[in-house]
């Protein structure tokens, strides 16, 4: 009989993750007891958080809580003994109570049937006011050094906002000072409200959504950030650093209302304003109508006063132009340009006259030298001017007998005429 083969072998599992493929993965089974491997050797750790959640049934042996992170929504399950419940109940008589933030000594844990992670603690320890305080103080310093508390980045508020942002409680107190006493002062005003918790694990991330919804609405012109007094615990969310940052970095002025008068939180110091109470943001965000009416009336009467007081300045300034003697006797400002000028035409004749005369002189002597110079002065005095004619009709001066030989034609020229004569 021909040899049968041997039945094929199941693939081999991969021993590492990276070694996974989609025709050779690994089963969850698998997965789960690598988790569960890795998970327990990491080592016990002393971690920080909120308590948001305590489960303790009467009989029951173990405690569940949940511990969430202070800055983010992140929260792990926590199981804890009744022996260690009783240790933390010696320091703090109310026990674990929602919102307490506490450090506990823990060992993660894995359990691969639920797949789900769990902290095993055996020491949980509060912390204290004091800590807290010395953990802000520590936070303020830090912030203060990047710049977030500087009054250089401060805005002003709007003098009259198109609307009002306004985070608050939900059916709070600080809501009703808010809104009833701002619109006392300004009917007109229009707000934008968002309710959200304002103590507790959610304060954080609910009251910066908050803010960062209100900013980013166009006609929202200063947000208001406002919660009642309370214990330093309860008014710890107004100090976390997520907070802080997310109204640093809003681009609307935001004015903070938390709490009273000696009330510090750390967002009063990165708000563009700090308002002492919710009512004192009131009065902050909106101005005072009747304040406003009072003004504008107050503006109105010095304007009117100003004014007539301008028209009166005016009147007396005529009045005096009025009683001058210019005024008085308007041809006055005539009469002396006239008389310049006729002085003027009567200087510009005599002038005129003068020269003539000396015109006429000077022609009259210019007439008597040019006589006396005449050739005709001469022959007056008896003198005659004897040309001899040629045969041509051309005549020459005679100036010497020669120049006349006998029977020459002459031509003598006398002082009234001429005659014609003959050399002999």
């Amino acid at each position: 009989m021909p040899a049968q083969n041997p039945a094929a072998e199941p693939p081999r599992r991969p021993a590492t993750a990276s070694e996974t493929t989609a025709e050779n993965p690994w089963p969850v089974r698998l997965l789960a007891s690598k988790i569960d491997a890795y998970v327990a050797r990491m080592p016990w750790t002393w971690v920080e958080g909120q308590v948001v959640q305590v489960s303790d049934r009467p009989g029951a042996h173990v405690v569940f809580v949940t511990l969430r992170d202070t800055d983010t929504d992140m929260s792990l399950p926590v199981t804890l003994t009744r022996r260690v419940l009783g240790r933390l109940r010696e320091v703090l008589p109310e026990g674990l109570r929602h919102g307490a933030r506490v450090v506990v000594h823990a060992k993660p844990e894995f359990y691969a049937k639920r797949g789900s992670l769990s902290l095993a603690v055996d020491d949980v320890r509060p912390v204290g006011v004091g800590e807290l305080l010395a953990r802000l103080e520590h936070l303020k310093r830090v912030l203060a050094a990047e710049g977030l508390f500087d009054a250089g980045r401060k805005r002003p508020l709007p003098f009259l906002p198109r609307a009002v942002g306004l985070v608050c409680g939900r059916a709070s107190a600080a809501e009703r000072d808010v809104v009833e006493n701002a619109r006392l002062r300004w009917p007109a005003v229009r707000f934008e409200v968002r309710e959200v918790a304002v103590q507790g694990a959610s304060a954080v991330t609910e009251v910066a959504a908050a803010v960062r919804e209100l900013d980013a609405l166009e006609e929202v012109d200063v947000v208001v950030v406002a919660r009642g007094g309370g214990s330093v615990e309860d008014l710890l969310p107004f100090s976390n650093e997520a907070l802080v940052r997310a109204v640093a970095a809003a681009r609307t002025p935001v004015v903070s209302a938390i709490g009273h008068e000696v009330d510090h939180p750390l967002l009063d110091l990165v708000a563009d304003v700090r308002a002492s109470t919710p009512t004192d943001a009131a009065r902050l965000v909106v101005p005072d109508v009747a304040e406003q009416l009072a003004a504008v009336a107050q503006l109105r009467e010095r304007s009117l006063r100003a004014v007539r007081a301008q028209v009166e300045r005016g009147a007396a300034a005529l009045e005096d132009l009025r009683a001058r003697p210019v005024l008085a006797r308007p041809h006055v400002l005539v009469d002396g340009p006239a008389a310049e000028v006729a002085q003027l035409r009567e200087r510009a004749r005599r002038g005129l006259a003068g020269r003539l005369e000396r015109g006429a002189v000077e022609v009259e002597h210019l007439r008597s030298s040019v006589r006396a110079l005449s050739p005709r002065s001469t022959l007056l005095r008896g003198y005659a001017v004897v040309q001899a004619v040629g045969a041509d009709g051309g005549a020459r001066v005679v100036r010497e007998p020669a120049d006349a030989p006998a029977g020459t034609a002459l031509r003598v020229r006398l002082a009234d005429g001429e005659l014609a004569a003959r050399a002999g």
